[in-house]
């Protein structure tokens, strides 16, 4: 491969999704560098900048994703991030990042419902680092 993969950041708490992840977009041809917490992501951030983000919504703290997101786009404006949450199946809340109203407080470039489809996955990941 000439060019280098595009590297994604995973962040969530579960260690299985973590993982399942890692596999399914390794075999799709990216990099994958994985954090299990809001802080760790913030760390591995302030030493390297992946090329996107895939980011859990509720981690240790109810709204660590979206303090998480709030911080990757302060540090790394135009960097592609995924919002992937169970929330809306487990609270029964249904929020989007689809207009600019609700990118402006959300902070994602784009949100998936968990379980994440890898098609679903890598559709967003083309569009978004084009």
């Amino acid at each position: 491969m000439d060019k280098q993969a595009p590297t994604i950041l995973v962040v969530d708490d579960d260690a299985d999704f973590l993982e399942q992840q890692k596999i399914t977009l390794e075999s799709a041809g990216y990099e994958v560098w994985t954090a299990d917490s809001q802080k760790e992501a913030e760390e591995l951030l302030e030493k390297q900048c992946p090329d996107a983000a895939v980011v859990d919504l509720m981690m240790e703290e109810a709204d660590g994703g979206f303090a998480l997101c709030y911080h990757i786009k302060q540090k790394h404006p135009d960097l592609p991030v995924i919002i992937v949450t169970a929330v809306a199946s487990e609270a029964g809340l249904d929020f989007d990042a689809a207009t600019d109203e609700e990118r402006s407080w959300v902070k994602a470039d784009a949100m998936l419902a968990k379980p994440v489809r890898p098609e679903q996955l890598y559709k967003e990941l083309q569009r978004l680092l084009k």
